[in-house]
């Protein structure tokens, strides 16, 4: 798998998925049942830019990590707007040549950015499906699903569904669409 690729295949899903946001329904309520709608893409905006700046940077002050991973408001009035700018200048920040190598600090320690690329194709792909299930959206990119979940089964340990990071694993068939199956895995009720 060549995580920038993939990393490329979320973000246009996400773009998508944002888009198809009408106003109205950033309020609604999400299978991520601590945030609505808003909440998540001001997450994964966040998200977008702080992984962006630990790869120019190799780490971020606290100060600014908490702001952008812990809630505050940095997506304003123009959640499409934020979130487009979040995700260029994150690609922007991982153009750079040997970035992918690069040792990078996040909050549960360090690692080289491709663990921590990694780690953004499976929170990003899941909240994608939250805000999806919760605006009546599909993720139809059946293949980058199947691939998020592949990446959240070697990267969650069961330590990491213990204090909040990650729910238990909800049951769900097999046979169950991907977008469901990647849900109930990152602990959804599905």
């Amino acid at each position: 798998m060549d995580s920038m690729a993939t990393m490329e295949r979320v973000v246009d899903q996400a773009r998508q998925v944002v888009d198809g946001v009408t106003p109205d329904q950033l309020g609604n309520a999400t299978l991520c049942t601590e945030w609505t709608v808003r909440d998540i893409i001001n997450h994964i905006t966040g998200g977008a830019t702080y992984f962006g700046m630990v790869a120019e940077q190799g780490s971020v002050p606290d100060e600014e990590m908490q702001r952008l991973l812990g809630g505050a408001d940095v997506i304003g009035d123009d959640y499409k707007g934020a979130f487009n700018a979040a995700c260029d200048r994150f690609f922007a920040a991982f153009d750079q040549p040997g970035v992918l190598d690069k040792i990078v600090k996040l909050p549960f320690g360090e690692m080289p950015a491709s663990v921590a690329l990694n780690i953004g194709i499976f929170d990003v792909s899941t909240h994608v499906c939250d805000i999806a299930e919760a605006t009546g959206q599909k993720v139809d990119d059946i293949e980058l699903l199947e691939t998020a979940l592949e990446v959240g089964r070697q990267m969650v340990a069961p330590q990491m569904r213990d204090g909040g990071m990650f729910k238990e694993e909800r049951p769900c068939a097999d046979s169950a669409p991907a977008q469901q199956r990647l849900l109930a895995f990152a602990g959804r009720a599905v």
